[in-house]
C-alpha cells in the first residue's frame, strides 16, 4: 500500500483516502472543488488579470507581507506557487460566473425581485394569547411604545433589540409573516397572529425596494452559482450511491 502521509504516528495510505473523506463528511467538498476545476480550465487570465488576482486575494486574506503569505500558506500546506493558484483560481471562478450567467441576471432580477426586496420591521412573540392582545391594544393606542414592549415581553432573541429585525430580504422571514409584510404599508401595525406556539404581533417600519446594483448583481451571480454547483453535487452524489450499492452488492 502507498503512504500518502502520516498525522502523528498514524500512516495514512492510498486506500484510505475515500474512506476517510466520506467519515469526515469531506467528499462533496472535493467534488466540489473538482467540478470548479473542470468549469474554469477554458480560461485564461492575462499577466495583468493575475496580478490582479494575487492583490486581491492578499488583500481579502490581510496578506500584506511576505511572512504572513508564508504563514498562511503554512497553515493549509501550501507551496508559494500553490498559493498564486489559488489565488487566480478564485478570479477564474469569478469570470466563469460572468460569462455563464451575465445575461440572465436582468430576468432573473424581475423575476425574484418581491423575495429580494429588503424589509426593516418590528415583531414581538409570545406563548400567550391574551398577553399578546393585550399589547396590541397598548401599542395600537400609543400607551406604550412597540420597542419598550418587545424589550420586556417578547420571547425571542428580537428582544434584545426592542423587537427591531432587519434590514433582511423578504425571503428570510416565516413566509405567513413574509407575506403581510409584503403588502404592508410602514407603520401598518397587525393584531396578534398564531403562528405555531407563538403569538405574534407585527409592525412594517421600512421597505427597502431592491436594486440591480453592483453589490445585487454578485449577490445574483453568487446565488445562481451555488444553484448550479449543487445539481451537480446531487448528480455526483446519486451516481456515487449507486455504485456503492452495487459494489456491496458483489
Amino acid at each position: 500500500m502507498t503512504q500518502i502521509f502520516q498525522v502523528g504516528n498514524r500512516i495514512i495510505t492510498a486506500l484510505e483516502i475515500t474512506p476517510l473523506l466520506t467519515r469526515y463528511q469531506m467528499l462533496p467538498q472535493l467534488w466540489r472543488e473538482l467540478i470548479i476545476d473542470t468549469a474554469i480550465t477554458p480560461i485564461e487570465l492575462t499577466l495583468s488579470q493575475q496580478d490582479q488576482a494575487l492583490e486581491q486575494f492578499n488583500l481579502k486574506h490581510q496578506l500584506t507581507t511576505p511572512a504572513e503569505r508564508s504563514a498562511w500558506g503554512m497553515r493549509y500546506g501550501m507551496t508559494p506557487e500553490q498559493l498564486d493558484a489559488l489565488a487566480i483560481r478564485e478570479l477564474k471562478i469569478e469570470f466563469f460566473k460572468i460569462a455563464t450567467w451575465e445575461h440572465r441576471l436582468e430576468s432573473y432580477f424581475l423575476t425574484h425581485k418581491s423575495k429580494l426586496d429588503r424589509v426593516i420591521y418590528s415583531l414581538l412573540r409570545t406563548d400567550n394569547a391574551e398577553i399578546a392582545q393585550e399589547l396590541y391594544f397598548r401599542i395600537k393606542a400609543g400607551e406604550q411604545s412597540f420597542a419598550l414592549l418587545a424589550r420586556e415581553y417578547s420571547l425571542g432573541p428580537e428582544a434584545q433589540t426592542g423587537g427591531l429585525i432587519g434590514p433582511v430580504e423578504l425571503s428570510t422571514p416565516h413566509p405567513v409573516l413574509a407575506k403581510m409584510l409584503s403588502i404592508s404599508q410602514p407603520g401598518q401595525l397587525y393584531p396578534p397572529t398564531r403562528l405555531g406556539e407563538w403569538f405574534v404581533i407585527l409592525r412594517l417600519e421600512k421597505l427597502l425596494p431592491a436594486s440591480l446594483d453592483e453589490s445585487m448583481r454578485q449577490q445574483l451571480l453568487d446565488s445562481l452559482f451555488e444553484a448550479w454547483i449543487q445539481e451537480q453535487l446531487n448528480q455526483i452524489s446519486a451516481t456515487w450511491l449507486k455504485d456503492t450499492s452495487a459494489m456491496v452488492a458483489v
